[in-house]
């Protein structure tokens, strides 16, 4: 891998980091207000925690690179926090 293939990946990652923080505390707000929408919030993210390792897993295995595995968890984060910062009606 290449010094600048590198310093990519490492900007990715700390991207993630940054883009997860927000995720996890629009999360907890919403496990903090309890009730039927906060039970699902958690049953969801445990079962995402599950996919997404799977996932990269298979990727790795199948001789997908690092990066591919980093872009693809940062869509999935940048999904929930627009579905968790939609306003509901």
């Amino acid at each position: 891998m290449q010094l600048k293939s590198w310093w990519q990946l490492s900007a990715d990652i700390a991207m993630s980091g940054v883009e997860a923080q927000r995720v996890m505390t629009l999360r907890f707000l919403k496990l903090a207000a309890g009730g039927p929408k906060a039970a699902s919030e958690a049953g969801r993210m445990v079962a995402e925690k599950v996919a997404a390792s799977a996932e990269a897993a298979a990727t790795l295995a199948s001789g997908g690179s690092p990066q591919k595995v980093v872009r693809r968890y940062r869509s999935v984060i940048r999904a929930n926090e627009k579905r968790l910062t939609k306003r509901r009606r």
